[in-house]
């Protein structure tokens, strides 16, 4: 099973290529990491090539697309979307969708209590709290820092690129992972696949949370004559 995977909800733009085998389980083929919170656009279709290569696979050779659904900002989440569902239908091969917080959670390894918060800007954070690495407590939410911690056990550590914009509320510490990676994203797929216990695979629709920031234009003002 060959698994390629990206996430584009955050400043990050992840790409990684695994591979599935029983006696081995996921072993990483490939991956590119770049941060640049306005080339979502510009970064992910040359990255995934760079991977495939290499890898020294071809794009009929994936059995599998994952993609981060957010929470994320309008613009750069939908790249990942969109991009995912092509290439899923142009190959005929199923498209696996995966929480971004979830990602960040599963990439921490942590088998003890503790949150998520992501960048959303407007003073916000998207965040959710978690059992373990494995199982998220709360359902993902967007609002102040604070709430993160609203009704929480004393203490408990936050990770994310959010907890460490607003440490002075979430706590100082270690916040790594910061950012999602397409590793992590590609090993929980991968996991769940196989039938092992982890959140769930959705469907590749966006998660936004609230409205995006751009606006449809309304109709226009009439002019009266002078």
């Amino acid at each position: 099973m060959l698994v390629l995977a990206f996430d584009t909800a955050t400043a990050a733009i992840t790409v990684a290529l695994y591979e599935w085998t029983p006696g081995e389980g996921a072993v990483p083929r490939g991956s590119a990491e770049a941060v640049d919170r306005r080339r979502h656009t510009e970064l992910l279709t040359p990255s995934v090539a760079s991977v495939m290569a290499e890898a020294g696979a071809a794009p009929e050779d994936l059995s599998a697309i994952a993609v981060g659904v957010g929470p994320g900002p309008y613009t750069g989440l939908r790249v990942g979307l969109v991009t995912a569902r092509a290439m899923g239908e142009a190959l005929s091969v199923p498209v696996h969708g995966v929480r971004t917080l979830d990602v960040i959670a599963w990439a921490t390894g942590r088998d003890e209590p503790f949150a998520v918060a992501t960048d959303a800007r407007r003073k916000e954070v998207y965040w959710a709290r978690y059992h373990s690495y494995r199982t998220r407590a709360t359902e993902p939410a967007v609002g102040p820092p604070s709430d993160v911690l609203d009704g929480a056990p004393r203490g408990l550590p936050v990770v994310g690129e959010g907890a460490a914009l607003y440490s002075e509320t979430l706590g100082d510490g270690d916040h790594e992972p910061l950012l999602p990676t397409a590793g992590a994203l590609a090993e929980l797929t991968v996991a769940r696949l196989a039938g092992l216990k982890g959140p769930d695979l959705l469907p590749p629709e966006p998660l936004y949370l609230r409205r995006p920031d751009a606006k449809e234009p309304g109709p226009r003002k009439k002019v009266t004559p002078a």
